[in-house]
């Protein structure tokens, strides 16, 4: 199912390191335990504490996970005494990953049996 889009800007960036930083921002939310964090810091603000429950590894591999999502504008944090508290910053980033759960579905297949990645 192709979908044509009218475009007023390239869809690209149209130099080296501009596609080297899309890259890179592509490279930031195709972690599946980041797109854990985002789906769940959708819900709302949430601590450390619980974002370590969720993925269920250890808080140093957690916190790495938070910090790239962090140095990406993606989410942001607020210290509360002892307490760090994480929330999605751009609601954008949602959006983009919702579209991508669309697109993945429907070439589910072809994906999933991808040997170039």
């Amino acid at each position: 199912m192709a979908t044509h889009l009218s475009v007023e800007m390239p869809l690209v960036p149209p130099t080296t390191q501009g596609r080297a930083v899309l890259a890179r921002f592509f490279q930031a939310i195709s972690d599946p335990n980041r797109l854990a964090l985002l789906e769940f810091l959708v819900e709302g603000e949430r601590s450390a504490t619980e974002c370590v429950q969720l993925l269920e590894l250890a808080q140093s591999r957690v916190s790495s996970h938070l910090a790239c999502l962090i140095n990406c504008g993606f989410i942001t944090s607020r210290r509360q005494g002892r307490f760090v508290f994480y929330r999605v910053e751009d609601q954008r980033v949602i959006e983009l990953v919702k579209l991508g759960v669309e697109i993945a579905a429907d070439h589910a297949e072809a994906v999933a049996t991808c040997t170039r990645m």
